[in-house]
């Protein structure tokens, strides 16, 4: 089991950037009335360019944070497949996410930077026979494999290994999500009914080929430049 960490009391945070939009004025003949809008603000790094220039792979170390778990899951065929036999000796980019995800700077980040990320894996060799990209939903009663294979077949390209997985039930589930310390809860509405949203914590795993964690992102620290220097960085240390 993997012990509970904080990769911010490690790694340090990010700066934060905060974008927003600024109200549009009316010309003060007309006057007219609009209802008040609002827009997701992206707090998150991961989607614009880095304030510095990330590490060069190799010039750093990342120690081991400990064993990554195993546990069974479902692929996007149907197939009950373990954990550990899909690490296959590859270096593993894994995120936990659901597809109906509405915050920006939750699960869609991880998405997007490991979208990004996919792109530079691709054009290297070396990366591209390497890496691994998995996304498994914690939300398995919607994020079937149907489900998880249509939103996986929005993503992949240039032959890069993505999978994107579900489990058979919350209880096959939540020992993975444990022992990842991954913090999941289905939100409930003033009337405590059940909603489809779900309020958790962004975590995005770098495990070795020896299936030992060497770094964990949050949204504060997830972003595509630094994650494939710790990626270069990871490989060119087995």
């Amino acid at each position: 089991m993997v012990s509970s960490f904080s990769p911010d009391q490690r790694m340090g945070l990010l700066p934060v950037l905060l974008l927003s939009t600024l109200p549009l004025m009316a010309a003060p003949q007309q006057q007219p009335h609009h209802e008040p809008t609002s827009k997701p603000q992206i707090l998150a790094p991961g989607y614009s360019a880095l304030e510095f220039v990330a590490p060069e792979a190799g010039s750093y170390t990342l120690p081991s944070l400990g064993d990554a778990a195993n546990g069974a899951l479902i692929d996007s065929s149907g197939k009950t497949v373990a954990l550990h036999d899909l690490f296959d000796g590859k270096t593993i980019v894994l995120s936990f996410i659901y597809t109906s995800c509405p915050d920006i700077n939750g699960c869609p980040l991880a998405t997007f930077v490991l979208g990004q990320v996919q792109e530079r894996l691709a054009a290297d060799e070396l990366t591209r026979s390497n890496v691994r990209l998995m996304s498994i939903s914690f939300d398995p009663a919607n994020d079937t494999p149907d489900v998880m294979d249509d939103y996986g077949r929005s993503f992949r390209r240039g032959g890069v290994d993505w999978r994107f997985l579900t489990a058979a039930s919350d209880h096959e589930l939540n020992p993975i999500l444990d022992a990842y310390d991954q913090f999941v809860i289905r939100d409930r509405g003033p009337d405590g009914k059940t909603l489809t949203t779900m309020s958790h914590i962004l975590r995005v795993y770098l495990i070795d080929a020896d299936k030992r964690i060497r770094n964990v992102y949050s949204p504060s620290y997830l972003h595509p430049d630094i994650l494939y220097a710790d990626i270069r960085t990871v490989l060119q240390s087995n």
